[in-house]
């Protein structure tokens, strides 16, 4: 286990100034889940995960 919950995916090459993961962290963060943008660059996406221990039920 790698100590992280991906709650979705976005593709690396979105539109000039569309931030979409960022978005989608945001308003998990809204609902109370410490969710937090990190790229994955074997696959050049942009992941939503929440780490380990952090995730709220």
């Amino acid at each position: 286990m790698n100590g992280r919950t991906v709650l979705e995916r976005f593709p690396a090459g979105g539109p000039r100034g569309s931030w979409p993961a960022e978005e989608f962290a945001a308003a998990r963060r809204m609902e109370g889940q410490p969710a937090e943008v990190v790229m994955d660059i074997a696959t050049d996406a942009f992941l939503v995960i929440v780490r380990a221990g952090d995730a709220t039920e």
